[in-house]
């Protein structure tokens, strides 16, 4: 584990303290927690995007045909 440093506003620090003892964890389980959640949403996303963009183009229509209104 690494220790980080971070400056926050007086509101936010409120907010944390309050929000991570409701969780009955320490601010840095608290803000760990959150950071590695986001991470993980942010991993998720980018897998996914690769996955669409690697599909092939399908055509809406057909040659000839409308396309859909």
């Amino acid at each position: 584990m690494k220790n980080v440093t971070i400056t926050l506003d007086p509101e936010t620090t409120i907010w944390l303290r309050r929000e991570s003892a409701e969780r009955g964890v320490s601010v840095s389980r608290f803000v760990g927690d959150l950071l590695r959640q986001q991470m993980q949403r942010d991993r998720r996303y980018e897998l996914a995007m690769k996955r669409y963009f690697s599909l092939e183009p399908q055509p809406l229509r057909q040659p000839g045909e409308r396309y859909p209104n």
